[in-house]
């Protein structure tokens, strides 16, 4: 499925699916999540066992989604070096900046802690979540095109890897012209 031009009903429909999809997640029980949680790890650690030496981009968990802490903190172990993004402005690519247990934080956009400092670095891999996601790799986010941005900025394309709970699934996001999907999308079901 190639991207769909911009179309005013599919960014309505977008904008209300990710309202209903962040609270199908929030309504997951402690249990569900856990074991969702559980399940996606499992697939992660299979997908990135040939991470050492590599540079990998996460994100910092925010609204119900998949929190890839733990899953980081077992590769910071095997020496993988991490990044988290910062958003530096509206309507620009995010920048990683490197994190590793104990780095000194603060708070970014929408509180979400962030490296307090660090000269930029290029993931070669990007863990990316996902609000909502459809069959051909594309992923709804939260709207401000930060990821897709910054995939297409990067000078080399990293491996991006969408994650979120399989209760997001879609038949279709409606992708806009500039939307990269996902070279996979990790749940908790089959994938």
């Amino acid at each position: 499925m190639s991207a769909n031009p911009p179309d005013p009903e599919a960014e309505v429909w977008r904008q209300a699916k990710r309202q209903e999809l962040i609270a199908r997640r929030l309504a997951l029980s402690p249990a569900e999540r856990a074991a969702a949680s559980e399940r996606i790890t499992g697939r992660l650690n299979g997908l990135l066992a040939d991470a050492p030496g590599r540079l990998i981009g996460f994100y910092w968990p925010f609204k119900g989604e998949y929190d890839p802490r733990p899953l980081v903190r077992g590769l910071h172990q095997t020496d993988v070096a991490l990044a988290l993004p910062v958003v530096i402005a509206k309507k620009q690519p995010l920048v990683f900046r490197p994190w590793r247990p104990g780095v000194p934080m603060a708070h970014g956009i929408w509180d979400i802690p962030i490296p307090a400092g660090g000269e930029p670095v290029q993931p070669d891999t990007l863990l990316v979540p996902l609000v909502g996601f459809d069959g051909e790799g594309y992923r709804l986010g939260y709207g401000g095109g930060f990821y897709d941005r910054t995939i297409a900025a990067l000078p080399a394309r990293p491996r991006a890897i969408g994650i979120g709970f399989s209760c997001a699934r879609l038949a279709t996001v409606h992708p806009r012209p500039h939307d990269i999907p996902m070279n996979r999308i990790v749940t908790d079901e089959t994938d």
